[in-house]
């Protein structure tokens, strides 16, 4: 069989929940931190794709590690001359999504981006373990490299850099904080038809609607 007939026919009935309007809290993030919680047991459930787009329209999507939620918005951190840091920079507005597929869950959502103080950078950056710490010194992200030679040669010029000092943070390393102004739970059903329930932000609160499949 070939490859495009297999993925005509590669489909699964969703079955395992359903979503009503009675299941909607008062804030988007009281329910995210409900799913979040049912999620913890998925390999890395923090995992979530974030989408940008260039100052040109060109739209480039990624997996990051979510770092933090509150009723601000949700964190992540990475380097700020890396692709994503650019679009941001150009265009300060992400799309994030959760696929936790075993669930039959997606979480969607959309919001202007912030860059993180260096104060708050810092705390997080001391909490990582030191090899990712030196990692984020030996990596240019996004940048061509000759080889995985490089890399690693750039690993042991930042050990020797630091010793058995502390590490500090790379001058071109920060983090975000999404805004959200619009945040979907979608949850799969039977026969494709899946609930679809959005909060939208109106003002210091939310309103919620029902979308199409």
């Amino acid at each position: 069989m070939e490859t495009g007939e297999t993925l005509a026919a590669a489909r699964r009935e969703y079955t395992r929940a359903g979503l009503s309007e009675e299941d909607l809290t008062a804030s988007p993030l009281e329910l995210f931190d409900r799913w979040y919680a049912e999620a913890a047991a998925l390999l890395e459930p923090n995992a979530m794709v974030v989408a940008t787009t260039s100052a040109d329209g060109q739209p480039s999507a990624r997996m990051v590690l979510l770092k933090g939620v509150s009723d601000e918005g949700f964190v992540f951190f990475t380097n700020l001359a890396s692709r994503k840091g650019e679009d941001l920079a150009a265009n300060p507005r992400a799309a994030l999504l959760f696929p936790w597929h075993p669930l039959e869950r997606q979480v969607r959502i959309e919001g202007t981006v912030e860059t993180l103080t260096d104060a708050e950078v810092a705390a997080y950056f001391a909490t990582r373990p030191r090899s990712s710490q030196l990692g984020a010194w030996a990596s240019h992200q996004s940048r061509p490299v000759t080889g995985r030679d490089e890399l690693e040669a750039a690993y042991r010029e930042a050990e020797d850099m630091f010793g058995g000092a502390e590490v500090t943070v790379p001058p071109e390393w920060g983090g975000y904080r999404v805004r959200p102004e619009t945040i979907e739970f979608w949850q799969g059903r039977s026969s494709r038809m899946h609930d679809r329930l959005v909060y939208v932000r109106e003002g210091d609160g939310w309103r919620t609607l029902r979308l199409a499949p």
